[in-house]
Formats: C-alpha cells, structure tokens, sequence
C-alpha cells in the first residue's frame, strides 16, 4: 500500500462560514488556519493547497482574554526610528476591525509561500455582511465545539 499524496485533481474545495461573535481570538485562528491549510481532511497533503475557503464575520465583535486588548502590534516603516506600535484595542475600534483577525490566523500559518497562497483562502469582514453568498457557505458553528471557545 502507497502514502496517498494529492493531485490539484483530486482537491475539492468547499465554503465555510464562521460568526466571530463573542469567539475567543486565538482559539478561531487556531480553527481558522487548520481548516485553511486542510489538516480536518484524511486527504491531507502538507506541500498542496487542499484547506477550504473560509469567510469569517462580525471579526470587530471578537473577544480576547485578559489584558490582550492592551498588548501592540508593532512594525518598522524602514526608516531609522521608525518602529510603531497600535494596541489592538485600537485597531477593532478603528477603520480596519478584521486586521486583528487576519494577522492572528497569518501567524498560526508556516512562513513560506504555501501559506502565502492559503491566505487568499481566507475573507473576513467586520459586519455581517459578506458578498460569497453564491457560493453557498456552509455554517461552523465554533462557539459549540468547546464552552473554552466563548467568553461571557
């Protein structure tokens, strides 16, 4: 008996939707990027792109535990001194809500091309809105897997 490896043929990509509501940051990314680099299927293939596309709302009502709203994002513009810094609290309260969520997913992801490429899996958006309703998401309810996964 062979290792199955998969084929771009044999991938079969599906649509998830996952409401960020009262979820727990790290344990949604920690969701998030399994279901995006595919490890849920038996069919798993660590060097191909065989994950699901995911789309995650209301990322501005995520929760975080403790005194993460007070920790920074830091950053370098590339000019001497130039390292700055927004506390996430900022950032939800701000223009771009679903970066907090965007970047927590990034950084449970491996660094090299693959996971570049299973980025652009990835849609989130601030409110409840979201344009892939043709192509018919399925729901993952991510508060009901674990009562670890919603803080009150």
């Amino acid at each position: 008996m062979k290792t199955f490896s998969a084929t771009p043929a044999d991938i079969e990509k599906k649509w998830i939707i996952i409401d960020a509501e009262g979820v727990v940051l790290g344990r949604l990314a920690s969701i998030v990027a399994m279901r995006l680099r595919g490890k849920h299927k038996p069919s798993f293939t660590p060097h191909m792109d065989c994950g699901d596309n995911v789309i995650v709302i209301n990322a501005d009502k995520i929760q975080l535990t403790g005194n993460k709203r007070q920790e920074n994002f830091y950053w370098h513009t590339g000019h001497p001194g130039g390292i700055k810094s927004r506390t996430k609290e900022q950032i939800l309260e701000g223009a771009y809500p679903e970066r907090v969520v965007q970047k927590a997913v990034q950084r449970m992801l491996p660094g090299n091309r693959l996971s570049r490429q299973l980025m652009t899996n990835l849609r989130v958006y601030a409110g409840a809105e979201h344009p892939h309703e043709a192509q018919q998401p399925e729901a993952l309810d991510v508060k009901s897997m674990n009562k670890k996964n919603t803080r009150v």
